[in-house]
């Protein structure tokens, strides 16, 4: 077993002792979709409420992000802190042995999706554009959103992730083989989600035999002739193991919150610190049931018109313009219908990054104009009709393409994909302490 811990350490993975509501619990209620999700739509977490009601939920210990700008963060952020020390003191959360958690999500959209909950290091995880660390951002970083997120973190007594984290395994040899003998593993949850979020099931990986192979598999992985081989690389280029797909945020408040903490640790206790470590779903990025969906844009207080105009003049400047790219058309919706727009010189590869160039420098010179960034397009196509509001969408990437791009280029532009639809996204579920 030390080998194994030796292996996984160097790969920047950690055994985690996971907490999970105890068997009296209503885990139907207790599970919530991350807080992230449903952003504009005050009306699906006034449902959840209601679900939720009166009884131990992931609900009261996060903060949605559609209450964000109510200016009652502080007040709500005590309440959480409160309630996850309550929820500890009283028993509703029990901790497991240190062990991994082999999850099956069946959504609406995939019959099956799988991940393995397990702790990477934030010690090997770098946000910042550039990075070479083996755990890194597939997407752009907005630092003023770490602040408040951090502010929750560095006085909770507890973590609980919606952070999916992705491996490029094309031979499915990390996860995969512990799917293929469930039926033999104890089976820690298996209940509907709320709201649409269809069913899940979760199975302990503690035995020592399954932990040895998971490290196995991943030391293969980080073998720097098959990772080269694999993206047709030189050796120039830095290792990359692990790429956040969903939760970038919350990871990175997290290596924040770590940041500030580990200034006034001795080194023992940087060593063993459990705020050293991030509670995380990996998933293969190769798993057939995990989707990329494109994540397209909702502008408030807009006029559309004159948004088409500058779009279209933005790229025709000379320093903004790369004549080798091929056009890019962008289709939208406003209370006056349907439309597209093209734009003949794009700077960038990607769609979303000729967008959101774009939309970067128009907000700054129309400080009236509010964004949302959303996964469905029946949800784009109900707020952008709205007048004053305008809907722009966009395409889907190839996600077997995104290793690759992330290892050459850096990271994507900001909300570049979607790991499926906003029903689909990780439900608040395990938990683990952190102080």
């Amino acid at each position: 077993m030390t080998d194994t811990i030796k292996t996984l350490s160097r790969l920047g993975v950690h055994i985690p002792e996971i907490l999970l509501p105890g068997p009296e619990a209503a885990l139907n209620k207790w599970a919530v979709v991350a807080c992230d999700q449903y952003t504009s739509e005050r009306e699906y977490w006034k449902e959840v409420e209601a679900i939720a009601a009166g009884t131990p939920s992931t609900l009261n210990i996060v903060f949605p992000e559609v209450y964000l700008e109510d200016g009652d963060g502080e007040k709500r952020i005590s309440g959480i802190n409160s309630t996850m020390k309550s929820y500890l003191d009283q028993g509703v959360l029990s901790a497991l042995d240190k062990c991994f958690i082999l999850v099956d999500r069946k959504t609406s959209h995939a019959p099956s999706r799988k991940g393995l909950m397990l702790a990477l290091d934030l010690e090997c995880y770098d946000y910042n554009k550039g990075s070479d660390a083996l755990i890194r951002a597939t997407e752009g970083t907005v630092l003023d959103r770490l602040p408040p997120r951090i502010k929750i973190r560095q006085n909770a007594p507890i973590e609980l992730p919606h952070i999916m984290v992705l491996i490029d395994d094309p031979h499915k040899t990390v996860i995969e083989p512990l799917a293929e003998k469930c039926t033999q593993l104890e089976k820690l949850y298996d209940f509907e989600l709320m709201m649409n979020g269809g069913h899940i099931k979760g199975y302990k990986v503690s035995e020592e035999a399954d932990l040895a192979s998971v490290a196995s598999a991943l030391d293969r992985l980080a073998q720097q002739d098959i990772f080269r081989s694999k993206y047709n690389i030189d050796a120039s280029r830095a290792l990359l193991l692990f790429a956040v797909g969903d939760g970038n945020h919350s990871l990175a408040s997290a290596k924040g919150h770590w940041e500030n903490l580990k200034k006034s640790l001795t080194p023992g206790q940087l060593e063993n610190h459990p705020a050293r470590y991030a509670l995380v779903e990996l998933v293969n990025v190769h798993d057939d049931g995990l989707v990329f969906e494109p994540i397209h844009r909702v502008l408030f207080n807009v006029e559309p018109q004159e948004l088409i105009n500058e779009f279209q003049a933005f790229y025709q400047k000379a320093d903004r313009c790369c004549s080798g790219n091929t056009a890019h058309t962008f289709s939208y919706v406003t209370d006056k219908g349907e439309g597209t727009v093209s734009i003949a010189n794009p700077a960038s590869n990607l769609e979303v990054g000729t967008l959101q160039v774009f939309l970067d420098s128009y907000m700054k010179e129309h400080p009236q104009v509010k964004i949302d960034y959303i996964h469905g397009e029946e949800v784009v196509r109900k707020l952008g009709s709205q007048q004053g509001n305008m809907g722009i969408f966009l395409p889907s990437m190839n996600k077997t393409d995104l290793f690759k791009t992330v290892i050459l280029d850096g990271a994507l532009p900001r909300k570049t994909f979607s790991m499926g639809e906003a029903e689909e996204k990780r439900f608040y579920l395990e938990c683990r302490r952190i102080e």
